[in-house]
């Protein structure tokens, strides 16, 4: 598609002014619904000891509160830098920067430059990349026990939403573009990596879906 989805979009979209807005809202009201649901969940199948790779994991709050919950490590993927300098400030706050790796990098492109964890979550970060399939399908490969997702629900009014959203995005040249990727082929493009669907949790606009390795 053409001018979707650029550095420069991604910048715009994912900004410093956007990475110190979202740090003040966990100071004062902890994760928003849809990352409290994927901790909560994960709480319920132990993350004692485990290991955490987030990717597009923003300021880092979720690798917070599972490192608070026992976690061992994380390591975070992020494809731009613009919000590097907030959360590297939240870890130290926590007193938590020996236990988190941050990476810049397009995981999809290149997911041989991170390790596997016993955890990979990707919440709500499928829809603004244009490669499902790649994205999904690599994040399934580095779960050796458990991957969490979060993406839009495909309901006919999210779908109008987000084609008048998209229409002002072209309009204003901003090189970037939400996708609305059909559930079934992300649920689809995992399984086929040798894991098995546990729980698919619909909100309102968001779903959160748990897969757990078979083999």
């Amino acid at each position: 598609m053409r001018d979707c989805c650029s550095p420069k979009g991604y910048r715009w979209v994912f900004s410093e002014r956007s990475a110190r807005a979202e740090a003040r809202r966990y100071r004062r009201k902890g994760l928003d619904p849809t990352s409290r649901r994927i901790v909560d969940y994960l709480k319920t199948q132990g993350v004692e000891g485990r290991t955490v790779l987030e990717v597009g994991g923003g300021i880092g709050a979720i690798q917070i509160e599972l490192l608070k919950a026992g976690a061992a490590r994380a390591v975070s993927v992020e494809l731009t830098p613009t919000y590097e300098d907030v959360a590297k400030g939240l870890l130290e706050e926590e007193g938590m920067s020996d236990r988190v790796d941050r990476k810049v990098m397009d995981f999809a492109q290149t997911p041989g430059a991170v390790e596997g964890a016993d955890i990979v979550i990707l919440n709500r970060v499928i829809c603004c990349y244009p490669d499902m399939p790649r994205l999904a399908g690599a994040a399934a490969d580095h779960a050796r026990r458990l991957l969490l997702l979060s993406y839009p629900r495909r309901t006919w009014w999210l779908a109008v939403g987000l084609t008048f959203a998209n229409w002002l995005l072209r309009l204003t040249r901003r090189e970037f573009h939400i996708f609305l990727h059909p559930p079934q082929r992300i649920i689809a493009t995992s399984e086929r990596r040798g894991l098995q669907t546990v729980l698919s949790q619909r909100g309102i606009v968001w779903t959160v879906a748990a897969l757990r390795r078979t083999a």
